[in-house]
């Protein structure tokens, strides 16, 4: 039987962490691993979900904000928040869209009920929905042990399939967004078979900032479900100044296609996967310049595009 101890302070956890403990939080993935026989129970395990620190959304202080074209400070959001808080929030869903789409489209309700943003982002699965998000949207995450604190990049943290570089006794404490640009705009789609408690086959998420006159002055576009970890697609710069026309979405989508790595297994082959991932990237870039044009598109955006079902979950854009 594993001993079990109710941490209250990030110290405290750490501290138990330093000594072997496993942390759980909404324990949708450690608890339904052990029950299928995918792993045993660690032999200690620390619960995280009444540290006080490590739950809200919040602005972070930010002495230029509201200038550079910025129209927002960024903000912090603790490890514990959830799916269904990141998919409902004001800020998440004005200004972050992509993520709340990502966490929309997580399970079902009672697993996005439960489970934690901070879970998600260390389970490190390349087929996570909020983990392309997080790319575009220049995430970076903050984590804490008994040596101090360090905050790192997604593809410094993701190493590999189920895979992080953060050490035994490193505790993520929170995910960081900065400020948005004015004008911008961003989404997140995947291909789906069902309406829930799909893993992705593939997915894309896209960030769009637009010029004064309409054309792109910024992208960035990641993808779910094709790689070892989340994949960000190089090489999109040189699209830069240029209508956001069906030319410059057919580009983003032989890109993605070309630089995607697909695994074949029973939900998908590689073939198939490296060719719809085209699609849900051109489908992201065009629905993240919906937004930034100041159209409605209610998350998650899979809906407002025809993919998979027709009602929405909540309203929002950026």
């Amino acid at each position: 039987m594993s001993a079990f101890t109710i941490a209250t302070s990030i110290d405290e956890a750490t501290a138990l962490m330093a000594e072997g403990a496993r942390v759980v939080a909404g324990g949708t993935d450690l608890v339904v691993g052990h029950r299928q026989g995918k792993a045993p129970l660690p032999e200690q395990v620390v619960a995280i979900d009444r540290i006080a620190e490590l739950t809200g959304i919040a602005p972070m202080a930010d002495s230029n904000a509201g200038s550079n074209g910025t129209n927002s400070s960024g903000v912090r959001i603790g490890a514990l928040v959830t799916h269904a808080d990141l998919m409902t929030d004001a800020t998440v869903v004005g200004s972050y869209s992509a993520l709340a789409d990502g966490a929309a489209l997580v399970g079902s309700p009672a697993t996005r009920n439960a489970g934690t943003i901070g879970g998600n982002i260390m389970n490190g699965s390349p087929a996570m929905d909020t983990g392309s998000p997080l790319v575009v949207l220049g995430a970076r995450f903050e984590l804490v042990s008994a040596r101090g604190t360090r905050v790192v990049e997604p593809g410094d943290l993701w190493t590999g399939p189920g895979e992080t570089s953060a050490a035994d006794d490193e505790l993520l404490v929170a995910c960081l967004l900065p400020p948005r640009p004015r004008s911008s705009g961003s989404a997140y789609v995947r291909l789906e078979y069902r309406r829930a408690m799909e893993i992705a086959v593939v997915g894309a998420a896209a960030s769009i900032g637009l010029d004064d006159d309409g054309s792109l002055a910024s992208i960035r576009v990641a993808l779910t479900a094709v790689a070892p970890t989340i994949l960000e697609v190089d090489g999109l710069d040189d699209l830069v100044g240029r209508a956001i026309d069906d030319q410059l979405l057919s580009a983003v989508a032989e890109t993605a296609r070309s630089q995607a790595v697909p695994i074949s297994d029973l939900r998908a082959s590689d073939e198939y996967r490296r060719h719809t991932v085209g699609v849900m990237a051109k489908r992201a870039v065009a629905a993240a310049a919906a937004r930034a044009r100041g159209e409605h598109l209610a998350v998650p955006v899979n809906r407002s595009v025809g993919i998979g079902a027709s009602v929405s979950i909540s309203g929002g854009s950026e």
